[in-house]
């Protein structure tokens, strides 16, 4: 949080007595959606940017399902991506077994008959 807080992603952030940063339930929901925001991808700029919009109220509403939106393609992306690296171990590990029990001989990119 008090990262989220130093670069000015959490707005209006009060204080107690001793200068302590002080978080309502409004402060902890908008940090678990930056969190959510970094795990799309998004850059702690690409959050300031958000953020602003966010402030602007309703009027900016679609200019940040835009930037969702995009984010959301790079995630349908990323998803492939880490879809066909599966299939790769599942593969791997399937040859592996195969070799262990005997079916198959085992071959190695790696190593020159």
């Amino acid at each position: 949080m008090k990262f989220y807080c130093n670069e000015g992603l959490v707005p209006n952030v009060k204080r107690d007595a001793n200068n302590h940063r002080v978080f309502d339930d409004r402060d902890v929901a908008w940090i678990k959606s930056l969190t959510c925001l970094k795990n799309c991808g998004m850059s702690i700029q690409e959050m300031k940017v958000y953020i602003q919009l966010c402030l602007q109220g309703e009027a900016s509403i679609p200019e940040r399902k835009v930037i969702l939106a995009k984010k959301r393609e790079e995630l349908l992306r990323r998803m492939e991506d880490l879809q066909a690296s599966m299939a790769y171990i599942d593969w791997k590990q399937s040859f592996y077994d195969d070799v262990l029990s005997g079916k198959t001989a085992y071959h190695s990119n790696l190593i020159r008959p």
